[in-house]
């Protein structure tokens, strides 16, 4: 079965925080447009998650 949006967003940003500060701009960038995508096909409950997942790339963003 293919991941949802949601799934591949989240799968992204994990993968991010687990390369500390080695993630490049494209990275970063990749996670922010998976994000972006799959707001447009989720649920409520989705959403909210979302909505984290974009707090924590701000703030891994930040701790380099």
């Amino acid at each position: 079965m293919e991941k949802s949006l949601f799934q591949q967003a989240r799968d992204l940003v994990t993968n991010l925080t687990n390369m500390g500060g080695n993630a490049t701009e494209q990275d970063k960038q990749a996670a922010q447009n998976a994000i972006q995508a799959a707001y447009q096909d989720c649920t409520p409950e989705e959403r909210t998650h979302l909505q984290q997942l974009e707090q924590q790339l701000e703030q891994n963003n930040q701790l380099k």
